[in-house]
Formats: C-alpha cells, structure tokens, sequence
C-alpha cells in the first residue's frame, strides 16, 4: 500500500479527500498549517479530530512569515471579508472573483505542496493529498487539474530519492458531491471546520461557509 501525506486543513474539502485516500494509500501524516489566518484554531481542532479519529500523526507546520505577505483579509483582520448573505450571489462570477482576491495568501499552496514535499521524500511518501475540487478550481487557479499536473512536473525536478506526487481525490467534485459523498461514507458531519474565521461557531456568511451550507442544503 503507497504512502502518503495529507495536507489537513480541517475543513470538508481536505477532510473528505483525505477519507478517500485512505481507502487504498497508507496515509502516515496529517499537516496542518498556522500562517496567521483567522481560522487558525479551529481548524487545528477540526484536523486534530480528524487526525485522532483515523489514528494518522499529526503535525502543525507554522509560517508565520507568510502573514506578514499581502493585505488579505484571511491574515489581516483590518481588512474587509466579503460576506454572502445569499447563496445566489455564489453564481455572480465578478462577485467570487472579488472574493478570491480578498483572501488570496501568495502563493499559499505552492509553499504548502513544497513543505510537504519535503516530508514525503524524507518520509518515503509518495503521494501528497490535497482538497482541491472543481468547485473551487473555478475562482482558484492553485485548486485546479492543471496546477497539480504543473506541480508534479516540478517535483519530478526538485525531489530526487523519493519524487511525490500530488493528488487530491476530490478534484472532480463539487460541494454538493463533497457532501453526498460524505453521507455515503457516513464521516462524521461534525468535526470539520470550513469558515474563514476563527469564532467559536462558523460565521454562515463567509465564502467557505455559504459553499458548504448550500451543499449541505441541496443534500
């Protein structure tokens, strides 16, 4: 059975992706990153959950360096969170596209894939997991079938004994499939966090949550 490493957000694209890649891969590590983002916290709890609940070690990676990057507003609470107060509004393309850039982190994934790179080479691993879907890949250049086939061409390169491959076992999925699919597989809907911020409930207005909660609803 092919080992793995499991980029962890605690949130339900990483969690059900993750769920999946248990099925045929030994996944040996589950990373978890605190950049400075709002949701820092629960997401840790969210992935330490999921983490105990499959017996997979966990690790939380801090880049405090990345905060520092940019003036979004996952980093920076003086800056505005767009808000969705109609799951409509999901389907205004100017709309998610200004979202997008609210909250893009520079380079967020690139720098997560590599770090984990360098524990899947150290570790024997081959596959990295991650939760990137074609829902989000719409708005998300770095969630989409492309990027990861551009990615794995450059580990090819810059990984030498044992070359991982990125793979998220979710890419074809949208929220609402996500969600059936996690009714299937009868996981826990309780213990993922999918909110950019950090309060003690999810907000239910924020991008990630109003994805969620309308394909939690068409389910």
């Amino acid at each position: 059975m092919a080992r793995a490493i499991t980029l962890l957000s605690g949130g339900l694209d990483s969690y059900l992706s993750t769920a999946l890649a248990r099925q045929d891969h030994d996944v040996i590590l589950a990373l978890t990153f605190d950049y400075g983002q709002r949701a820092i916290k629960p997401e840790i709890k969210a992935a330490q959950k999921m983490a105990k609940l499959w017996r997979i070690k966990h690790q939380v990676i801090e880049l405090p360096w990345l905060k520092s990057l940019g003036n979004n507003a996952l980093t920076n609470t003086r800056t505005i969170l767009p808000r969705f107060h109609d799951a409509k509004k999901l389907k205004d393309k100017k709309a998610t596209e200004k979202s997008a850039e609210a909250v893009w982190v520079p380079n967020r994934n690139g720098v997560f894939i590599n770090v984990a790179a360098s524990f899947a080479e150290g570790l024997g691993a081959e596959w990295i997991v991650t939760g990137f879907n074609r829902e989000e890949a719409a708005t998300f250049p770095d969630n989409s079938a492309d990027y990861v086939h551009r990615m794995n061409r450059a580990l090819e390169l810059s990984t030498l004994m044992f070359p991982p491959k990125v793979k998220s076992f979710v890419q074809e999925m949208d929220k609402k499939e996500m969600v059936q699919q996690m009714l299937e597989m009868k996981l826990p809907t309780d213990i993922f966090w999918s909110c950019y911020e950090g309060g003690e409930k999810m907000c239910g207005t924020c991008e990630s949550c109003v994805r969620t909660l309308n394909a939690l609803a068409e389910n």
